[in-house]
């Protein structure tokens, strides 16, 4: 399974969100400048974010983005597929024998695993003091 950009600067957006949770909203523009990223890609990915309820938008002067959920309450695996669709590796399992499709099921458990137990808050935290866990991001 392939991630695309569309699910990691979406998990950028909301990474960059859950950091700044409870101080109030932040601007796709300031998220797009410490990233060095393109803003206007930025809009097009937080659509489907806010359609979802994960973020709600602010207006005004002031204003921007902000979680709808609380960290922990969010998942890599809810980000992922509000952007990219289903989490499977291959497409048509069922047409495989089933040794093979034992193996892509497995694979596909595995990965929906990492991404439905990762949250938010664990992904934001990551780093910081007495946090980092080394085998966090591996499989």
């Amino acid at each position: 399974m392939k991630i695309s950009t569309k699910g990691r600067y979406g998990l950028t957006i909301m990474i960059e969100l859950a950091k700044n949770n409870g101080n109030g909203p932040m601007s796709l523009k300031t998220i797009a400048k410490e990233n060095d990223l393109s803003e206007h890609y930025l809009e097009q990915l937080v659509a489907p974010l806010r359609n979802a309820s994960l973020v709600k938008s602010i207006r005004g002067a002031y204003g921007g983005y902000v979680l709808a959920k609380e960290p922990h309450e969010i998942t890599a695996g809810d980000i992922i597929r509000i952007l990219e669709g289903p989490i499977t590796p291959v497409e048509g399992i069922e047409d495989e024998e089933p040794a093979k499709q034992e193996l892509w099921i497995r694979i596909r458990d595995a990965v929906k695993d990492v991404l439905d137990t990762t949250t938010l808050e664990d992904l934001s935290t990551y780093g910081e003091k007495g946090t980092q866990d080394p085998y966090m991001f591996y499989i």
